[in-house]
């Protein structure tokens, strides 16, 4: 379960796959090869209502949703068994990370779908929750290069995979509106309805000690991988909007 809004429709089920599925993976590689190495998926929402900013890894978690809390759960089990067992198991503490191949339903690929579908006359508007929001956004291919990385290393350790600049949805949705010529406040509008209980306001990353250790930092700014999707994108809806204008 990778959605923070689906988690609170289905907290239950959140718990099953991210934190207990978590768990049984691990006693699996437990009790068949021990030497296996492990990668954990861990989350910046883990940090949820920040006790400071920028946030590392030895920042206090504070979850503010059944995702965050799952990840939480995920994280520190993994932990556990490095440090009790002895076993090759790393945490990735990843903040937001995006490409072309982002659901539909996260907002970056939301807001990228949007602009190509309004460019192409197949969309009017655009809702999204809180314009305000802020998130260290940064380019999925530059992450998994982080993940391995950490891999690689001859010590398992966790680490903050982070660009260390924030950037909120409303900068997302004027770059994206503003790479095909468009003005953003034109077509975007709030609705309520996609609103958090809770929200996540200001995540930002401090990525020194993976800088240092493995080497690694971002290779794509904010405005190429949005730029990036959106492109994605006016090819992805040209081509059904071609199609349907042929009747196939």
């Amino acid at each position: 379960m990778s959605f923070v809004p689906t988690s609170w429709n289905q907290p239950v089920l959140t718990g099953e796959f991210t934190a207990l599925g978590v768990t049984r993976i691990l006693e699996a590689i437990r009790v068949v090869d021990p030497t296996i190495r492990y990668y954990q998926a861990s989350s910046s929402e883990m940090f949820g209502k920040v006790r400071e900013v920028p946030q590392n890894e030895k920042t206090p978690f504070h979850p503010r949703s059944p995702y965050g809390v799952a990840k939480a759960y995920g994280h520190w089990i993994t932990v556990n068994c490095r440090e009790s067992y002895g076993m090759f198991c790393c945490s990735g503490i990843l903040f937001n990370h995006e490409s072309a191949r982002r659901g539909s339903e996260f907002v970056t690929r939301k807001i990228s779908n949007a602009a190509a579908r309004i460019k192409l006359g197949m969309d009017r508007t655009l809702g999204l929750g809180n314009l305000d929001a802020e998130r260290d956004w940064g380019y999925a291919g530059d992450y998994v290069k982080a993940m391995w990385l950490m891999l690689q290393q001859e010590q398992p350790s966790d680490y903050v995979i982070a660009t260390g600049k924030a950037h909120s949805v409303r900068d997302c949705c004027e770059v994206a509106f503003s790479h095909l010529g468009l003005d953003y406040e034109d077509y975007v509008i709030t609705d309520p309805r996609f609103m958090r209980p809770a929200e996540v306001d200001h995540l930002l990353g401090d990525s020194s000690k993976a800088r240092k250790e493995l080497g690694w930092e971002p290779e794509v700014s904010f405005e190429e991988m949005i730029a990036g999707m959106v492109d994605a994108d006016i090819e992805r809806n040209q081509r059904r909007k071609d199609g349907v204008t042929a009747g196939t």
